[in-house]
């Protein structure tokens, strides 16, 4: 497989995600991006904590979550956790009152 393929080939795989991506995103309430990851997911729980030697670190546990993830197994998890010491952004989606 030559450099060319396999470029062709993630940009395959990145469109297919982001389609994935774009017919779920509705279904969730939260969206985690990560400085490795974007996650969505119906409950989050972040915990800012300090490890032995004063560093700030975040644990995030996600549950019923989706993993932007090309090459994972299984992208739909019952919970994921992520610990990271880089920054963790949470959003939660706006859901409309009605759906016409």
């Amino acid at each position: 497989m030559s450099a060319d393929d396999l470029e062709r080939f993630e940009s395959e795989l990145e469109i297919e995600l982001y389609k994935e991506y774009r017919d779920l995103v509705h279904l969730f309430t939260y969206i985690i991006h990560t400085e490795r990851r974007t996650y969505l997911a119906n409950g989050v729980d972040t915990q800012v904590k300090t490890n032995d030697a004063g560093d700030v670190y975040f644990d995030v546990t996600l549950t019923d979550a989706w993993v932007w993830d090309l090459y994972g197994q299984a992208r739909f998890v019952k919970t994921a956790r992520v610990l990271t010491f880089k920054d963790v952004n949470v959003e939660e989606l706006v859901k409309p009152d009605l759906d016409i």
